[in-house]
């Protein structure tokens, strides 16, 4: 779909499209009970299950790489994390390379978010508030107490969702919101109302989290309204997100209500947001950048996004020097922000200026050593040039993040690079299994167990056992949960 077929028509007549009107709060209005406890899954049986699913899905999707949207969302999730009545969970944050609108929550932590929700959300606080609203699934255990309330129905759910997420994401959008539909039938037909009583308990802890967390609870209203508007606008193919989370005008109307109980919240408009919602339009609409301008003008964009906006274009123009003057003007006055200054490292990488880009990326890691757009450009630059600390802050990186796939991926091939070909294959098993490349992981594993063996290498061989004994935890997980 052309930008043009996607917005041109909401930016003419979205201002006068009416909003859900709002229902007087009834004498006996009462929040929905929250769920209590569950007994089929246990937290940490529901991790090792969102971290199953979490490998098939990157086996099939392709993930946007995007590691400065990506910690953006990790920060976002983390602000919110302590709100949201959550405990005990690593969250796993997945950016899908998919221009729809949706997002997801699996059992364990694992929350997905496409790019399109970026595309859509005009601010900071309503794209928190759906990202608050899939923690609440999660708080709630929805999956565990739907395991307990329809016995097996769970994980054909689970799978059925996994198969519709997939064909959207590869083009096939009304085939794969079909698949969803298909799939989920039998659950919604029985489960209506737990359904619907899931929704609104995600609501309220949602709702809580953004309050909580300093966010305008009125966001969530806002979000559904403009969800709402959409699925008008788009007759018989609305947002995916629509297809997993019923949304009626009474519910909308219901949390509305709810918001209404919160004091007033005024919040300041996100410059972070801005830019990094510029980069997603960059990257999804690259070929209409007057139109990007117009929407991000419109949904009230502070002026130095547009400004961040036009360094991009200028680097896709191979303008480097210009762009980079523009984001150290831009840094110069807001230097806190990092991700401007992770954009300039990345650009100059881009550029083939490796040098720039590590003293750059070097400059952000001593302020915040953990920053990990910082991390993975003075990694990339490193391999151009020095190998050997390419694979030390490889090393560490896997070390501090060993579910970053990108992380794996880099340590494998600084290891080759610096002559440590053992870990670079021991890295490459890593990271082939967090993509969901099990068999290829499990052959590989083979392949060294025999060369170790050959060349009688016991050290080798007990690192090569507990890597098999981590690999057969996973292939066991995976076939549990499909």
């Amino acid at each position: 779909m052309t930008i043009r077929g996607k917005w041109a028509s909401w930016l003419l007549v979205g201002a006068l499209l009416p909003t859900v009107a709002t229902a007087s709060l009834p004498g006996d209005y009462r929040l929905p009970a929250l769920g209590g406890g569950y007994s089929s899954y246990a937290n940490q049986q529901e991790i090792r299950l969102g971290r199953a699913w979490a490998r098939r899905f990157r086996h099939y999707v392709t993930e946007w790489q995007d590691p400065i949207t990506q910690r953006y969302i990790e920060q976002l999730v983390g602000r919110l994390l302590p709100y949201a009545q959550v405990e005990g969970i690593r969250p796993l944050v997945l950016l899908v390379e998919d221009d729809q609108l949706n997002a997801f929550a699996v059992p364990g932590g694992v929350i997905g978010v496409n790019g399109g929700l970026f595309l859509e959300a005009p601010d900071q606080d309503m794209l928190a508030s759906v990202l608050a609203h899939e923690l609440g699934h999660l708080a709630q255990h929805h999956y565990a107490r739907q395991q307990d309330q329809a016995d097996r129905e769970m994980l054909p759910t689970l799978a059925g969702l996994l198969a519709g997420v997939v064909m959207a994401a590869r083009g096939s959008g009304d085939a794969g919101i079909a698949t969803m539909a298909g799939s989920q039938a039998l659950f919604i037909g029985r489960q209506l109302a737990y359904s619907r009583q899931y929704e609104q308990e995600a609501d309220r802890v949602g709702l809580t989290a953004l309050a909580k967390a300093g966010m305008d609870p009125q966001a969530m209203p806002r979000m559904f309204d403009m969800l709402l508007r959409q699925s008008s606008l788009q007759g018989d193919t609305p947002p995916e997100f629509l297809m997993t989370h019923p949304l009626t005008a009474s519910r909308v109307s219901d949390t509305r209500l709810r918001a209404a109980q919160y004091p007033m919240v005024t919040t300041s408009r996100s410059l972070e947001y801005d830019m990094v919602r510029a980069r997603a339009m960059l990257h999804f609409f690259p070929d209409d950048p007057a139109l990007l301008r117009t929407k991000l003008q419109q949904d009230k964009a502070l002026p130095d996004a547009l400004r961040y906006l036009d360094a991009l274009l200028l680097a896709r123009q191979h303008r480097t020097q210009e762009a980079l003057q523009q984001l150290d003007a831009l840094a110069h006055q807001h230097d806190a922000r990092l991700l401007i200054h992770a954009s300039a490292a990345e650009i100059a990488l881009q550029a083939n200026q490796p040098t720039e880009a590590f003293n750059r990326a070097r400059l952000i890691l001593r302020r915040v050593p953990d920053y990990t757009p910082a991390q993975l450009t003075a990694i990339r630059a490193d391999l151009r040039f020095d190998a050997n600390d390419a694979y030390q802050r490889a090393t560490q990186l896997t070390q501090q993040q060993p579910e970053n796939a990108d992380a794996w991926q880099l340590l494998a091939q600084a290891a080759h690079a610096s002559g440590h070909e053992d870990i670079s294959q021991r890295a490459m098993i890593e990271y082939r299994q967090l993509t969901g490349d099990l068999r290829g992981a499990l052959a590989l594993y083979e392949r060294l167990e025999r060369a170790a063996k050959d060349r009688h290498d016991e050290a080798a061989l007990d690192t090569l056992s507990a890597i098999k004994a981590r690999l057969d935890d996973y292939v066991r997980d995976d076939m549990d949960a499909f």
